[in-house]
Order: C-alpha cells, then sequence, then structure tokens
C-alpha cells in the first residue's frame, strides 16, 4: 500500500468518526457562554445600583420636604449616612442639598441654602444659573430642594465592555411640604 491510499484511508475513516466532537464543541463555546453570564450579571448589578442611588436620592428629598425644624449639619450627616447604608456598594458617594427659591420679577433662582457631602462646591446665587434649564417651572417665590448624588460604579467583573469608571448622577427636585420655607444652619 502506498503512502497516498494509507492516508486516504486514515482520512475518510477519521471523517467519519464523530467521537470526541462535544468536547470540542464544550471548548469552542465556554468561552462564550462565561462572557455572556458575567456581563449579564454586571449589567443587572449595574441596574441595581442605578436604582438603588435614585431611591435614596427621593428618600432624602422626601424626608427633608417634611422637616418642620432646622436642617443642622449633624441631621445632613445622618442623611450621608443613611444614603450610604441604602446603596451600600463600598464606593464614593457624593451628596448635594440645596433650597432655592424662584423671583419671578428678577426671573431667576436665589439659593436659600445648600451643602455637600463629598463634592467641590455648593450652589451659590453666582453659580445657581448653570443649572437653570434643569429646573422646573416655578411660581413666584416658590421653593424647591434640589438632591444631588453621585456614586462611582464599580464592575464585579472587568469585562470589557463596561467601562471601570462609570458616575451614577441623580438630580432630583422636591417641594417642601409643610412650609414654603426650610430653615437651615449648615
Amino acid at each position: 500500500m502506498s503512502f497516498l491510499t494509507k492516508f486516504k484511508k486514515f482520512f475518510s475513516r477519521t471523517a467519519r468518526d464523530e467521537s470526541g466532537l462535544l468536547t470540542v464543541e464544550a471548548v469552542l463555546i465556554f468561552p462564550m457562554l462565561v462572557w455572556t453570564v458575567t456581563g449579564a450579571f454586571t449589567f443587572f448589578d449595574g441596574f441595581r445600583q442605578s436604582a438603588a442611588n435614585l431611591k435614596a436620592a427621593y428618600t432624602i428629598g422626601d424626608l427633608i420636604s417634611r422637616e418642620t425644624q432646622t436642617i443642622t449639619d449633624t441631621y445632613v450627616d445622618s442623611l450621608y449616612e443613611l444614603m450610604l447604608r441604602m446603596v451600600n456598594n463600598g464606593s464614593e458617594m457624593k451628596l448635594r442639598v440645596t433650597l432655592i427659591v424662584f423671583d419671578e420679577v428678577d426671573d431667576r433662582h436665589y439659593v436659600r441654602w445648600s451643602t455637600e457631602r463629598g463634592y467641590n462646591q455648593i450652589w451659590t446665587d453666582g453659580n445657581i444659573k448653570n443649572m437653570r434649564e434643569s429646573l422646573p417651572p416655578m411660581p413666584n417665590q416658590d421653593t424647591l430642594i434640589i438632591v444631588e448624588t453621585a456614586n462611582n460604579y464599580v464592575p464585579v467583573f472587568g469585562s470589557g465592555w463596561v467601562s471601570d469608571d462609570y458616575t451614577f448622577r441623580n438630580f432630583v427636585f422636591t417641594r417642601p411640604r409643610f412650609t414654603n420655607e426650610i430653615a437651615a444652619d449648615v
């Protein structure tokens, strides 16, 4: 038997043999399966954290809107601690709370008070105009509580298609419930 005949016989026998095919398919599919599962988990975890951040922002806004006593630094510190516990992800959290009033004669907003935990600056009468487009229409001398939160998202799995430095930012506004003015000593 010639070499060519032996080669043809071996090749035809191997081509018909299906043993081991499942192993080859598993080796090819397994990395895609792992990639899909970790990617789905990462995205669902991101949506979970985003929802937790938003719930914490609304909770803080609602607590302040119901307040009838003076807001103090201790009170804001406790709100910040509450936010940390609600989100519970271990990354850096930022909180800024501001009470503004709209003056129809001047057609602008004025800051009654503002405080922050983690941000670099507070809102003032000088820089509040930068957020005018984000604010809802307000009647004359109406007040509004603005709660801003920011939280860095660190994905559980570094999947490569989710940025490692994504920040969830929330901007929530609420009207005071029992009085038009909420006093603060912050």
